[in-house]
């Protein structure tokens, strides 16, 4: 209704709802359509608008004057009502004339009184916007329902007149329910954090501070059994952290200085301080409140469906009510009373109540869900996608892999020490956050060496980089780059082979015109990789590709550890967008997963882009489509899952909506069908599907989940 009433003001160029939170979004050219205007159009729709307020962010923005508590009233006054004219009704005629609305001209006065003031008081709310859909002449279901109700009071039909009103309005009490219920759900992800930090101050002093009031740098206690307040690292202090608020992580996680936390979620066993890294508005916690909020604008393909197809529907049904209420009189000299009767249960039975409101719910239910077990979808048509998979490619490292490689061996040559080998890689990798280069990096600063800085650093994407230092060109980079740079020995090639069928990563390290040595790492398989990928094809996925730019020998030992269908190895970044487009052209629908921050033009590239490990990585959740908080690749085939099932509940609405409607029509076209009996199944029918789709709030994640916890000292077996 909303949409169709601005889209007809010029200069308006998009719309956008967020119909848990109240929030429109209009685009418009403010010379041909200003803020007052629109707030005008709003209001004679029956509902009221108010500007955007960014510092009361829980504020209503668009509201429904027929909502809230002055509908509960008008609902409860029109049931008493409704209960007394039935009650004069059984004192004067008997049960069984009351109960079937046979002559209402015999109705007292008293009863024709209190079904009047039930008509409307539960009609009132509904009136100015079904004026506002004939003035548009866009008929919608209010409209219908007032013409119905207002069609029966015409013919004497008042205790049917004030059902039908009533009915109507428990159904829309419903509807407005069901966004509330959904609204709460999302609200409880804001209760996870507390509304005060305890700080210390510079003079040692400690004070209770609003978050609001945190700035970055703050140092923050956090005592056994509290909710951490902010994201922060931890300063002092050793403790188990409950993360799964935010990452739906089923055991608690290990915490020691050093190690990361995120606000919302709850510290066991020990004392800890932390000095926050964020302010509170950047938090991963209100990162993702934001995106489940702004992700409810982004309409799902069923929801598009259900909005096309009623645009339609409703005014062919009032068109085939008419028809209903004229032709046969006109054609058989049947009762023009009875056939007016008839196309007004027409009306009331094809009002689209149950199938407006089915999909919305549902799709806001799942994507809360999700957002609950550390899955976080960035959008309506994001969660319908997943089901349609057919094939998915896989990043290796951080992905099938633990994504912190450590250093196993230095082999130098050409007379080079191992730390001088070391020494010229950690200088050439000093600022880059590649995992490699942090591994380098790790075991230069373990063994002590004084690390000195490379000049005019150059990065050669997929294979290396080059940087000056002490007067000479350095160099490191893959076996690929060596051979490129045309310095590779018969020696160094059976050597570098025989690393990589070890499963090896190998960086080659040169200065000047030598090579001065290798260094070889290793990348943990995650603990779950192999029953993720097992999982995954259980969850109906026909094909599993494996993408590295890691040597063959290395990615096909991974590989078969892992049991995936395929390993596609030594790529360059334009060779995994290539082998996606492949992909895609073969399969059709396919995930791209990653860490989405080097892999984002391929998540860009898929069907669906799925980051892995997102929880601190503001780049990932920015960049993919679907964000997993945690480092629980098991989750993919939970996602998979849990778009079948809340595709499964949209149908099972849409049909059920849709099977009343025919099996009323056909009860209504036999004469079989009253008013009120027609109202009454649509309620029953909107009932049915806001509690099915509201059963998605109630799924929750069963995954596996790697320690991300490890002591710095820890080396990886070689």
């Amino acid at each position: 209704m909303l949409r169709s009433a601005l889209s007809q003001l010029p200069g308006i160029e998009e719309i956008a709802f967020e119909i848990v939170n109240g929030r429109m979004l209009v685009t418009h050219a403010p010379e041909l359509a200003t803020v007052e205007t629109i707030i005008t159009v709003v209001s004679q729709t029956g509902m009221t608008a108010s500007v955007l307020d960014e510092s009361n962010t829980n504020g209503p923005r668009v509201s429904d004057n027929s909502a809230g508590p002055l509908r509960a009233w008008l609902t409860t006054l029109s049931a008493i009502c409704l209960i007394a004219g039935y009650t004069s009704y059984v004192l004067r005629l008997g049960w069984w004339d009351a109960f079937s609305g046979v002559a209402d001209s015999q109705t007292p006065r008293l009863g024709q009184v209190c079904y009047l003031t039930a008509t409307g008081l539960a009609i009132w709310p509904v009136l100015p916007k079904a004026f506002g859909a004939l003035q548009r002449l866009r008929p919608d279901m209010n409209l219908l329902m007032t013409v119905a109700i207002v069609g029966a009071l015409l013919i004497g039909e008042f205790s049917e007149a004030a059902t039908v009103a009533f009915l109507f309005a428990v159904s829309l009490a419903l509807e407005s329910w069901s966004v509330d219920r959904a609204r709460r759900a999302i609200a409880s992800l804001m209760t996870l954090t507390p509304p005060t930090a305890l700080v210390r101050r510079e003079d040692g002093s400690e004070a209770s501070l609003a978050l609001r009031d945190l700035p970055v740098g703050s140092i923050v206690i956090v005592r056994p059994g509290d909710k951490i307040p902010m994201d922060g690292r931890v300063t002092v202090g050793n403790t188990m952290v409950n993360q799964s608020p935010i990452t739906g992580e089923s055991v608690p996680v290990a915490k020691t200085p050093g190690d990361d936390v995120y606000a919302g979620t709850i510290n066991h066993d020990g004392a800890i301080e932390i000095v926050t890294s964020k302010l509170f508005q950047d938090t991963t916690l209100a990162r993702i409140i934001k995106l489940v909020g702004d992700a409810q604008s982004q309409r799902s393909p069923s929801e598009q469906w259900v909005e096309k197809f009623a645009r339609y529907y409703t005014p062919a049904v009032l068109a085939l009510a008419i028809l209903v209420m004229v032709v046969p009189p006109l054609a058989t000299n049947a009762s023009w009373m009875k056939s007016f009767y008839q196309g007004l249960v027409l009306l009331v039975v094809s009002c689209p109540c149950a199938l407006v409101i089915s999909t919305p719910v549902s799709i806001v239910a799942a994507m809360t869900s999700s957002a609950r077990n550390g899955v976080l979808i960035k959008g309506g048509p994001f969660i319908e996608s997943p089901s349609r998979l057919k094939a998915i490619a896989l990043d290796k490292t951080g992905t099938l892999t633990e994504g912190r490689p450590q250093v196993c061996q230095v082999i130098p040559l050409n007379g080079y020490s191992e730390n001088s080998v070391l020494e010229v890689a950690a200088a050439l990798e000093a600022r880059s956050t590649h995992p490699l280069a942090v591994a380098i990096s790790a075991e230069a600063s373990l063994r002590g060496l004084q690390i000195q800085a490379a000049e005019n650093f150059q990065a050669v994407p997929g294979k290396g980089a080059v940087a000056s230092l002490n007067g000479q060109t350095a160099w490191l980079g893959s076996h690929r780059h060596l051979q490129e740079r045309g310095q590779e020995t018969p020696e160094m090639q059976q050597r570098l082979n025989e690393l990589a069928k070890q499963g090896l990563s190998v960086v080659v390290v040169g200065q000047g015109e030598d090579v001065i040595g290798f260094i070889t790492m290793t990348d943990k398989i995650r603990l779950n990789a192999k029953a993720s990928i097992i999982a995954m094809r259980q969850a109906g996925i026909g094909h599993i590709v494996m993408l590295t730019g890691d040597n063959k020998a290395t990615g096909e030992a991974v590989g078969q550890q892992t049991g995936v269908d395929e390993v596609r190895a030594e790529m360059l970044p334009e060779d995994k967008l290539a082998a996606i487009a492949d992909l895609v052209g073969r399969y059709g629908a396919v995930a791209m997963v990653g860490d989405g921050i080097n892999d984002a033009p391929d998540m860009a590239r898929a069907t669906l882009g799925i980051a892995m490990a997102a929880i601190g990585t503001d780049a990932a959740v920015e960049t993919a489509d679907v964000a997993l908080m945690s480092d629980d690749l098991s989750k993919v085939a939970w996602l998979i899952h849990h778009s079948h099932r809340t595709l499964s509940i949209i149908r099972q609405n849409i049909f059920a909506s849709l099977g009343v409607k025919v099996i009323f029509l056909v009860l209504t076209l036999s004469g079989a069908a009253s008013l009120w009996s027609a109202i009454a199944a649509d309620t029953g029918t909107s009932l049915l599907v806001i509690f099915n789709g509201l059963r998605l709030l109630q799924i929750r994640a069963v995954g596996s989940n790697d320690s991300d916890n490890r002591s710095t000292s820890d080396r990886t077996s070689c």
